[in-house]
């Protein structure tokens, strides 16, 4: 068979632009396809809005303490305007290195278009037939919107359209306490809007528990109210909408956020007629991202696993490795990190305390060091939180992290969770003084703290000792 290209990629977002802008940097015949806009959920409506939205809120906080280190700042005047031009300058800045001409320039070519797979090596788009041994699927995901009596007759934001707000809203009503629901509660609260969140279950579920009640506490402190409870009913109009729960709490917001979760976006793409093997949330795929199609791929939000950009990139590298050198390649999640954008952040490599104890028992140990002792957060004034390090035996299976830049603080763990590295050389390295960073050598060094100094050390210890007043 003639193929059109050697590959082709469905979805500009981060798994599909890694993998089609790898393929075509070694020279590869690529067609890259995109049905909305370039640059995916990251890009328009996730990870850069939200973070610009939170820097803004950020700005509003320091000046809502007015007197600091003998420092009086003016209480802050937020203008929303202000607020939605940086959060959409901040888009339009990094937009370019997602563009049509600079995947063009790598050599893809791109379609903006709708694509539909019509064999498991066709894919019809813009009236064209496009072929290639290999295709690999990276349509990203949607918010998940619940069944919840009246919403479908209610005004409710996403993710999707929250950032396009025009008036900042004056009580926010979230349903769901998860990484969006939490990011945006404290931001809003802190740009000086009403925020109630309602979740059923724990705040932040996937996190250690114990660092997340840092985050609760800091946020309810900040005046943001949380309402234990399913969301039961909705209704109301723009400006005036009220949250029945089955915990008997009413809540009427002007505005109402759904942040329960996302679904993969699989349906349209022809995926039914090539009977696809789906799995609970997404298309079910193997170790090498394989799905049950010979020469199908699926990478990123649109297979079940993992939803984080950072995990969409590494994917995409890896088939893109696979497609190009005929290797295979194997995901590896016993590093994964994330990190929740809250202040303080919560970060996460590995295991958490509980999930470790699940599978070991009491064969774990823990080691936590507070950033109350750290030289450079008493400095700064930035104590809160602390680190946990989750060891079997003198391996390490996870670290938990809540506190200042707490993301920043995760790649040492990633080395020594994958074995290049070790809590060892981790205790025994030089960090520059006063950095945040030596709360991770101060933990790795507790760990090993027992070993070095144990009974075995001293006795060696005296007996050199010993030798030397005996000889000298």
């Amino acid at each position: 068979m003639k193929f059109t290209h050697d590959v082709i990629v469905i979805g500009g977002g981060a798994a599909g632009l890694t993998a089609a802008g790898g393929c075509a940097l070694f020279g590869l015949k690529v067609a890259l396809i995109e049905g909305n806009k370039m640059g995916g959920e990251c890009l328009n409506n996730g990870c850069v809005p939200s973070k610009a939205l939170i820097t803004a809120a950020k700005r509003a906080q320091e000046a809502r303490e007015e007197k600091r280190y003998g420092v009086q700042l003016a209480a802050p005047t937020v203008h929303w305007s202000g607020v939605h031009k940086h959060i959409h300058d901040a888009i339009a800045h990094i937009e370019p290195h997602d563009s049509k001409e600079t995947f063009e320039e790598m050599g893809c070519e791109v379609i903006l278009d709708r694509a539909m797979i019509t064999g498991r090596q066709s894919v019809e788009v813009g009236g064209r037939t496009l072929t290639a041994p290999r295709i690999v699927i990276a349509t990203g995901s949607e918010p998940f919107v619940p069944p919840i009596e009246g919403l479908d007759s209610t005004p409710y934001l996403t993710n999707e359209n929250l950032f396009d707000l025009n008036e900042q809203p004056g009580h926010l009503v979230i349903i769901g306490g998860g990484v969006i629901g939490m990011e945006m509660a404290q931001s809003f609260r802190r740009l000086g809007s009403e925020v109630t969140v309602i979740e059923p279950g724990a705040p932040m579920g996937r996190d250690d528990r114990e660092s997340v009640q840092v985050v609760i506490d800091t946020m309810t402190d900040e005046g943001v109210r949380f309402v234990k409870g399913k969301a039961q009913r909705v209704s109301g109009t723009a400006g005036n909408i009220t949250v029945s729960t089955d915990s008997d709490e009413t809540i009427t917001g002007t505005h109402l956020l759904i942040a329960v979760g996302r679904k993969a976006r699989v349906s349209g793409y022809g995926l039914e007629a090539l009977d696809m093997e789906l799995a609970k949330n997404g298309i079910k795929v193997d170790d090498r991202r394989r799905t049950s199609v010979k020469g199908i791929y699926a990478i990123g939000d649109c297979r079940d696993g993992p939803r984080l950009t950072h995990v969409s990139g590494y994917e995409g590298s890896n088939v893109a490795l696979e497609i190009v050198t005929g290797l295979p390649t194997k995901v590896d999640w016993k590093a994964l990190p994330w990190c929740t954008y809250t202040e303080p952040e919560v970060a996460q490599i590995g295991m958490t305390e509980s999930d470790a104890r699940k599978q070991f028992g009491d064969k774990i140990t823990v080691v936590k060091e507070a950033f109350a002792d750290n030289e450079r957060a008493i400095a700064e004034d930035a104590t809160k939180g602390h680190l946990k390090v989750v060891l079997k035996g003198k391996k390490v299976l996870g670290a938990s992290i809540v506190g200042k830049n707490a993301g920043e603080l995760l790649l040492p763990f990633t080395q020594t969770i994958t074995g290049k590295s070790s809590t060892f050389a981790l205790g025994s390295a030089i960090i520059s003084y006063p950095t945040r960073s030596e709360i991770s050598k101060a933990a790795a060094f507790a760990a090993w703290e027992p070993t070095v100094f144990g009974s075995l050390p001293k006795k060696y210890a005296a007996f050199v000792a010993k030798m030397r007043r005996t000889f000298n």
